[in-house]
């Protein structure tokens, strides 16, 4: 019999504890017996009334959280469903590849981050940072001030994980991290000057938005791409490093209009395009054109790669 498992993660303060109350407070375990394995104790406590029908179990080392142990207290417990609280400092890979046994299913992974230490995490462990943000299905940043919700957002997230619900809370609640009715640029502009440190912003708002930008003219710097996958297709664009430097990624956007190919891979144009949404391949669908009005060479901007 296949049985859920529902994995919450992040680092320490960031509300996974908190998080595991509520949701079995609302009656996440009333009707079904659930297996709550804890890989990490932090100054918050479950709460004895909502443990009626739980089974607490705590993995105080890495190396105790294993295939055997979990089918050992799946035969003593017979839970129908599984909570793990895991170490933020553990990576899931493991978890995935050798610890679940094979009818363990993993439904959903909600990470959870004290929004005033990401930048710190993201700087100096980013990639165990980027793994709990990226296979994340829910995505929390608890205790967030307005100069955190806008550097958060600024930092395009959505690049990293395209699919999770991504949510920016404070002591007031939860809030949207889309907020996509506000747009990050001035969009009464007869022509929109994208600024080099600003092209990831612009490209996961026109990536996310793209009937608001249809019609637009817009300019910036772009390094020329033409791609192997799609012939004769045009997507010029800039590399990003979204959240540490094992994470570049080239962020490129169709492009049409005579000049393109003039330009060999990696030459640096200066660009004014009229912006639409038509369908293509790389797109599998709709998605943003850009149909050049003018190109020109240019030289290197400063900071060539993009940092969110």
């Amino acid at each position: 019999m296949d049985i859920p498992v529902f994995l919450v993660t992040g680092f320490l303060d960031g509300g996974k504890t908190n998080f595991i109350n509520g949701i079995l407070e609302d009656g996440f375990a009333r009707e079904e017996k659930t297996l709550l394995i804890c890989c990490e104790e932090g100054e918050e406590e479950y709460n004895p009334k909502a443990l009626d029908n739980v089974t607490v179990v705590t993995i105080e080392d890495e190396s105790e959280l294993t295939c055997s142990q979990l089918k050992a207290w799946e035969k003593e417990y017979a839970p129908k469903q599984v909570l793990i609280e895991y170490n933020g400092m553990w990576q899931m890979e493991r978890l995935y590849r050798d610890v679940l046994p094979a009818n363990w299913v993993l439904y959903q992974i909600m990470t959870f981050v004290e929004a005033s230490t990401f930048e710190t995490y993201a700087k100096n462990m980013g990639q165990i940072m980027m793994e709990k943000i990226s296979n994340a299905d829910l995505l929390v940043f608890n205790r967030c001030t307005p100069e955190l919700k806008a550097a958060l957002r600024k930092r395009n997230l959505r690049m990293v994980n395209r699919r999770a619900d991504i949510y920016l809370e404070d002591e007031s609640g939860s809030e949207d991290y889309n907020n996509g009715d506000v747009c990050p640029f001035d969009l009464d502009q007869a022509l929109i000057d994208i600024p080099d440190e600003d092209y990831g912003v612009w490209y996961v708002d026109v990536m996310d938005y793209p009937d608001r930008w249809a019609g637009k003219e817009v300019h910036m710097k772009l390094l020329m791409c033409h791609s192997k996958k799609y012939p004769g297709t045009h997507c010029p664009g800039r590399f990003a490093m979204v959240c540490c430097e094992n994470d570049v990624q080239f962020l490129g956007l169709v492009a049409k209009g005579v000049g393109l190919k003039d330009y060999q891979n990696r030459d640096w144009v200066e660009v004014t395009a009229r912006m639409a949404v038509e369908k293509h391949l790389a797109y599998k669908g709709k998605g943003p054109v850009m149909h050049i009005l003018s190109i020109k060479p240019c030289e290197k901007p400063a900071q060539d790669v993009v940092n969110f």
